[in-house]
């Protein structure tokens, strides 16, 4: 496997409050890679600052080889690296096909100079929607194309937020609790696809979730942060049975996950 991203002593400070302090990770390509880490740990700026929302004050983050460290979002963005959000944000009065074709890139359609031209960019826009409903097969959201996104349920928004992602191109995804505010089995069938995606498109999964009794059945390699700080990283067996997170994050006793 190859390293896709890596992140160097990277450090994030708000005033006083230290949220990142020496932050070092290796991204494996093709993998599902979880941070966890209790309230505050500092995860959630870790996703920003990759993504480009903060700024480090300090470090370096390097993305196939390139020092992306400091770039606008929109840049980092068309680059393949995308952010999705705890709550999902869908265009509610879209349909979810439409809100798929809204995330393709470079759509020749919306320019105002090409757009009176439609067969300039009409072969261009059915790649799309064959795409779009490529992706929504693989969610297994192939017959809720023309539901109102409002309509869908809170698992299925997020799956679509998914589906957003990889219809931009994504080569790497940054989830925050994917599997937050879903009932246990919905949460399951996302890590499921989660998975599927890893496989069948070779896309690349950094995530933050609490819920580790779902979640660690399923990724390939787990970081825990402390007060910004990486305490303890591995696969998660080794990571859980760590003392540095016991005793940091875990308290006296090990989540139920099977380990």
């Amino acid at each position: 496997m190859s390293e896709i991203l890596v992140i160097e002593n990277l450090k994030k400070s708000f005033g006083g409050l230290i949220a990142l302090d020496g932050v070092n990770m290796k991204i494996e390509e093709k993998f599902i890679t979880m941070l966890i880490g209790p309230n505050g740990a500092g995860k959630t700026t870790l996703i920003n600052t990759i993504a480009g929302l903060y700024k480090p004050e300090e470090g370096k983050i390097k993305y196939n080889g390139l020092d992306i460290t400091g770039w606008p979002p929109h840049k980092i963005y068309n680059k393949g690296i995308v952010r999705t959000f705890q709550i999902p944000l869908p265009f509610q009065k879209l349909t979810v096909l439409e809100n798929l074709l809204v995330s393709f890139k470079g759509n020749p359609g919306e320019s105002f100079l090409k757009a009176p031209f439609k067969k300039s960019w009409i072969k261009r826009e059915e790649e799309a929607i064959d795409k779009a409903f490529n992706i929504l097969k693989i969610l297994k959201l192939e017959d809720l194309w023309d539901r109102p996104a409002s309509h869908l349920s809170g698992g299925q928004m997020k799956l679509l937020e998914i589906g957003k992602a990889l219809m931009c191109d994504a080569r790497i995804i940054l989830m925050d609790e994917p599997a937050g505010g879903v009932n246990p089995v919905l949460a399951h069938e996302i890590f499921s696809h989660l998975c599927k995606i890893r496989d069948d498109c070779g896309i690349t999964f950094m995530i933050v979730e609490h819920r580790l009794d779902i979640a660690l059945q399923y990724v390939d390699y787990v970081y825990a942060m402390f007060r910004g700080k990486i305490i303890s990283e591995g696969l998660a067996k080794d990571v859980l049975n760590d003392e540095k997170v016991i005793e940091s994050y875990l308290g006296k006793a090990t989540p139920s996950a099977g380990y």
